[in-house]
């Protein structure tokens, strides 16, 4: 029975300096959930809207 025990150990000695060190590498997928609602998608867009009109004029007025 001893001999039983010390073969399983030194079998799980192998095992695990065979296997122990092996790199797994995973793939990570992140998701990105937009949570803007479409009042506020609207909103933003407006305000873009606003600052190239802004820009423009300031163009305009400086040359």
């Amino acid at each position: 029975m001893k001999k039983l025990f010390a073969l399983l150990a030194v079998a799980g000695m192998i095992f695990t300096s065979a296997c122990g060190t092996q790199e797994v590498e995973t793939e990570e997928n992140v998701e990105i959930i937009d949570e803007t609602t479409e009042v506020e998608a609207e909103e933003i867009e407006a305000e873009e809207v606003e600052v190239e009109v802004e820009e423009e004029e300031t163009e305009e007025t400086a040359a």
